[in-house]
């Protein structure tokens, strides 16, 4: 796992909200789009925490149907429910004296928010089917990708919860907000997965890296992750070529590139042409009349886009 990188404005605010909260023993609400980096930063605040050297503990309240979920966090006695052949302790035990991190919370239950409210104000729960009273110290870090203020409002999400863990609200910034921090974040990452992998490669050529910073990155951190590693593994030399990222991203970040900028005098003539073989249903005889031009006129030029002539 690489170092958090923050060298752009808005990933150094939120970094430095990090470090503040991380020695209080305060509930943190960790905002952002899916694959920014929330867990990186709940990871962060608890080695900067008085609970560092304790457990970290973390369970995807997204990934479980809602039962199985309480079970996973709660735990359960022997006969709780059919297929409990044995009492098993939760991630809340396992957090004890650490940290829980609940990873996209606004899937939690009604029911099981409840339970979490108690547990924040009292300390203690009961593991399912069980009546004995369990005592817990874990601090709760809470991700989520979803609004909770409207899930409150849709009466998705208990308000009296949602206080309680905002406490100290931080926003992870998506990738396209930090770019300054990409060219640390791709480096970090083709060294990751060429020692992962056992591969030579050491950078991203500069074509390739051009490329990158022109996309918009829709799945963040984590899509940018994915994308180097399958360079990196496909890459036959020292360096990631253009060629080695999947072609839907290098098509995306030279569609966009071509919106950050006018249209050029041909890009404008090749879109009128393909305007009108589309209106002519590919009649290229009336296109070409249409167009003023000659049939053959009409020929070369879609032969030369073809070859990628312009």
């Amino acid at each position: 796992m690489i170092e958090i990188v923050a060298l752009s404005d808005a990933m150094r605010a939120a970094v430095g909200l990090a470090e503040r909260v991380a020695p209080t023993d305060a509930n943190v609400l960790v905002t952002g789009e899916s694959g920014s980096g929330k867990d990186a930063l709940a990871a962060f605040i608890h080695s900067r925490s008085m609970r560092a050297g304790q457990t970290l503990v973390k369970i995807g309240c997204a990934t479980l149907p809602a039962d199985l979920l309480e079970a996973e966090l709660f735990g359960y006695e022997r006969g709780a429910f059919t297929g409990a052949t044995e009492a098993k302790p939760g991630r809340l035990e396992a957090a004890h004296r650490g940290t829980l991190v609940l990873d996209e919370i606004a899937h939690l239950s009604l029911d099981a928010q409840a339970k979490l409210l108690r547990v924040i104000e009292h300390r203690e729960f009961e593991r399912l089917g069980g009546r004995k009273t369990i005592e817990v110290d874990a601090r709760l870090i809470a991700l989520t990708n979803a609004d909770l203020k409207n899930a409150v409002e849709r009466r998705a999400f208990r308000d009296d919860l949602f206080y309680r863990l905002n406490v100290v609200q931080i926003a992870v910034p998506p990738l396209r907000e930090r770019l300054k921090d990409f060219p640390s974040l791709a480096r970090a990452f083709v060294q990751m997965y060429a020692e992962k992998h056992g591969r030579k490669t050491r950078k991203l050529s500069r074509e390739a890296h051009d490329l990158l910073l022109a996309y918009e990155f829709p799945g963040n951190v984590r899509e940018l992750a994915n994308i180097i590693e399958r360079a990196v593994i496909v890459c036959e030399g020292a360096e990631v070529a253009a060629s080695d990222l999947p072609e839907s991203v290098r098509v995306a970040a030279v569609q966009r590139a071509r919106k950050d900028r006018p249209p050029t005098l041909a890009e404008l003539e090749s879109e009128y042409v393909r305007e009108t073989l589309a209106a002519t249903k590919g009649n290229k005889s009336k296109a070409a009349k249409i167009l003023g031009i000659s049939r053959k006129n009409l020929y070369e030029r879609l032969a030369r886009e073809e070859k990628g002539e312009g």
